[in-house]
């Protein structure tokens, strides 16, 4: 009869065929609120930079300048002679001279990769991932740094009675106020490092789907 129903014919797409003959999918869009997350926290992320920076170059001039010439007697009484207090006389002042060059350095290099994620924010997550790091890195440099150097300073300032060792700032006082100044900046440079840290730590955990 003819109502009766007739075979058709057999499927003979394959599977890759009718994947190719989809449409494609768009990717997700990032949503507005989570692009303006980003661009402020790259936003922030440049102006700590930029202060690092500033911090770590106004610490390294202050101190290279510290330099200042007394006359002093000798051990041949009564003469006297001049002597002069630079901050390349101690190891622990170069090395903080060192520390410091290098952040600074970092500190520009870092801050010219954060404004690039500042005009794409959707690649500023793999930037601080990368930066974290190095973040950490230089904040136990500086704070090395700094210690050692804020040590040199205290026994120049108070001295030591027990392993007769001299106080030199009632005589060199320029010098000192020189590297206690530096030392108050390079603090100013560790506290701004930390908050990169905390900072890049708060802008990855927002990634981490909930």
């Amino acid at each position: 009869m003819a109502s009766e129903s007739y075979k058709t014919a057999p499927d003979t797409t394959t599977s890759w065929e009718k994947e190719e003959t989809r449409p494609p999918v768009a990717p997700p869009r990032q949503p507005p609120q989570s692009r303006a997350s980003a661009a402020y926290f790259a936003l922030v992320d440049v102006v700590l930079r930029f202060l690092l920076f500033a911090s770590a170059l106004a610490a390294v001039l202050v101190m290279v300048t510290s330099k200042q010439t007394k006359i002093v007697p000798i051990p041949i009484y009564p003469f006297q002679a001049p002597a002069s207090a630079k901050f390349n006389h101690s190891p622990a002042f170069i090395y903080f001279v060192a520390a410091l060059s290098a952040v600074g350095f970092y500190s520009i290099i870092s801050g010219l990769f954060s404004l690039f994620a500042l005009l794409r924010p959707g690649s500023f997550p793999k930037v601080v991932s990368h930066f974290l790091i190095f973040d950490v890195l230089f904040l136990g440099v500086v704070a090395a740094a700094t210690g050692t150097a804020g040590g040199v300073a205290y026994i120049g300032l108070k001295g030591n009675s027990h392993t007769g060792w001299r106080k030199i700032c009632n005589i060199y006082d320029e010098f000192c106020r020189h590297i206690g100044a530096s030392i108050a900046v390079s603090l100013v440079a560790s506290i701004l490092l930390a908050l990169l840290v905390l900072f890049s730590i708060s802008s990855l955990s927002k990634k981490i789907p909930r």
